[in-house]
């Protein structure tokens, strides 16, 4: 029987390495985290080959002497916990293992002057062994180069992805502490291009739509609320997205905890909570929230990479960020994306394209006449002209397409945020006239969330979720742990008609179905809702299913497109949409207008 023994230190940190250090991004995520705890107001990350050849991280921090130099590349050691409060930490480190972690697996460079030193130090650790150190000439900083990352550890080095997949991670990592930190300039190199410099004390919606997407800014609202917590108050900031305005993939959504970069499950499902009867299930929204609270309410020490934490009231957290949300959403709910999209916008036609044949509508007129003159007379032109002005004139294919209604002199567009109707297109599209521009108005899209409102306003939804007893209770086997999830989460399914309770240690009794769903699979629904809850750690999928109900009572019930529309419809339409919230986009997140500014409407004709 093999006999226990201590390991030696190299084999320690090589373990340790292998839950700090599993790729460049993660190296790199330790060294850029050290430069913001030393008090940096710069930080400039430099890679090649996406960190697989070389990542440096250099910053204007406090430094450290030589001495310190040397502890800090000893296992546990850090400046970042005074006292043994570690439930109190502020900083974004503070185990102390990233350093020798990183040497014992790679070769590691570190620089560093004191601020007020005339000289700075230097030390070189090759894969954890010290083969150089000495006075460095270097500004008062540390400047950290981590090179040849696992190249004595080939069993590691192999399963790395390639350079490209390696620096998008680095991309990311580096994003997302740009973003906590608004107050620090960051840059970022990758060989010999600069992909960004950010600069120091930007505004948030400014540093953060710089990082995600220029257009962000212009398609958000704005977060700022604050509540009581256990120890003290939370306090909600950031930008959120439009529903209009939403992704395809969850990767642009950006969550701080105290100012660290979290990826944790109960933050994630509290976004989409908020989200939930504004976007199709297979959309995700933009933003990016920064949730502060006292260090009390939440242990950041639950994850080796500290990616996910745990709130001493989840509930309470996640009940701030889905109200938070919503309310904020509420103040610029009935906006839509912010004009046209840009491909939309560059194919507007002016001519027909040189060599392809126009369609009839694009034809001219007076396109297959012979036009040569055949005397001097202008009245003879003139009667030659109105002779084919009839001809043309009866043609059908010259038919219009839309239909526009006579302006009422007494109509101000100025007094109304969408305009007042000018037309219908295709029986479809509402064409509106603003102070500022033209509307366009997809009358179903538009119709369909009102009559939703309006279903909601008059207690639809509580309808939808009542009760249907079963004749017969239904016993659903499942795995233990699925009964226990579902157990903690009785109450909440009661509110939405869902009656179960536990049958033994494998199995649910359903005692009532939500009315909407009676005739649905007990067993199929709490299969996914105990799945819903694993994932996300709130059961959000039985709210989604009666939304969808509603939804779909709401698309039934609204302006079909292809209805022709009288003015004055078109008129009290846009005014409901004016008083309604969330008007500006349909129940799958789809715009329900756009606006062609004057701008834009000049730049179309040449004359901007």
């Amino acid at each position: 029987m093999p006999s226990i023994r201590r390991l030696p230190e190299s084999l320690i940190n090589r373990i340790a390495a292998g839950e700090v250090v599993e790729r460049p991004a993660a190296a790199l995520k330790e060294l850029v985290e050290n430069a913001i705890d030393a008090g940096a107001s710069r930080i400039d990350v430099k890679l090649v080959e996406g960190g697989l050849g070389t990542i440096e991280v250099a910053d204007d921090g406090c430094g450290m002497s030589p001495g310190e130099m040397s502890i800090a590349l000893e296992r546990h050691a850090t400046s970042k916990l005074p006292d043994e409060a570690i439930e109190l930490v502020s900083t974004l480190g503070f185990r102390g293992e990233a350093l020798p972690s990183i040497a014992s697996v790679a070769q590691l460079t570190i620089e560093s002057r004191v601020r007020g030193k005339a000289d700075g130090w230097r030390r070189v650790v090759d894969h954890g062994e010290v083969i150089e150190e000495g006075p460095a000439a270097l500004p008062p900083g540390t400047r950290v180069r981590v090179e040849q990352l696992f190249a004595k550890v080939p069993a590691r080095r192999k399963f790395l992805r390639t350079p490209r997949s390696e620096y998008a991670a680095c991309l990311d990592v580096v994003r997302r502490l740009a973003m906590a930190r608004p107050d620090i300039a960051v840059s970022l190199t990758h060989g010999e291009r600069r992909i960004f410099g950010l600069q120091t004390d930007e505004p948030l919606a400014d540093r953060v739509s710089g990082i995600i997407a220029r257009e962000l800014k212009d398609n958000s609202v704005k977060i700022d609320l604050e509540r009581p917590s256990p120890s003290g108050v939370m306090r909600l900031t950031g930008i959120a997205g439009l529903p209009t305005y939403n992704r395809g993939v969850a990767d642009h959504q950006y969550l701080f905890v105290n100012g660290r970069p979290v990826k944790d499950r109960l933050l994630i499902g509290a976004v989409r909570g908020a989200y939930a009867d504004m976007l199709a299930r297979d959309r995700h929204a933009v933003l990016a929230l920064f949730l502060e609270l006292p260090p009390e309410d939440v242990d950041v020490n639950v994850h080796p990479a500290k990616t996910e934490v745990r709130f001493r009231d989840a509930n309470g957290v996640r009940g701030f960020i889905v109200s938070g949300l919503r309310q904020a959403l509420g103040t610029g709910d009935r906006r839509s994306a912010q004009g046209p999209d840009r491909g939309a916008m560059e194919r507007w036609q002016q001519e027909p394209v040189s060599g392809a044949e126009p369609s009839p509508a694009l034809r001219s007129i007076f396109e297959g006449r012979d036009w040569t003159a055949r005397g001097t007379r202008v009245s003879e032109a003139g009667q030659a002209y109105r002779t084919y002005e009839g001809e043309v004139m009866a043609r059908d294919d010259y038919a219009p397409q839309g239909r526009a209604t006579e302006a009422d002199e007494h109509d101000a567009p100025k007094d109304f945020p969408l305009g007042i109707a000018r037309g219908q297109v295709a029986n479809t599209y509402i064409v509106a006239e603003a102070a500022d521009g033209l509307v366009l108005v997809d009358q179903h899209a538009a119709h369909e969330r009102l009559v939703l409102e309006r279903l909601r306003a008059a207690g639809a939804g509580d309808a939808v979720a009542r009760s249907q007893a079963l004749l017969v209770p239904d016993v659903v086997e499942l795995d233990e742990v699925d009964c226990d999830r579902l157990e903690e989460a009785v109450e909440g399914f009661a509110k939405f008609g869902l009656v179960i309770e536990r049958f033994g240690p494998s199995a649910m009794l359903v005692r009532a179905m939500p009315h909407s769903l009676r005739k649905g699979d007990p067993r199929a629904l709490l299969t996914d809702l105990a799945d819903d809850i694993a994932k996300h750690g709130q059961a959000l999928l039985l709210e989604e299913k009666l939304e969808h109900v509603l939804a779909t009572m709401a698309c039934h019930g609204s302006v079909r497109a292809g209805r022709v529309l009288r003015v004055e419809e078109m008129n009290a339409l846009l005014r409901e949409m004016e008083r309604t919230p969330r008007s500006g986009q349909c129940n799958h997140g789809r715009p329900t207008w756009v606006k062609l500014s004057m701008e834009d409407v000049e730049k179309l004709f040449g004359r901007h």
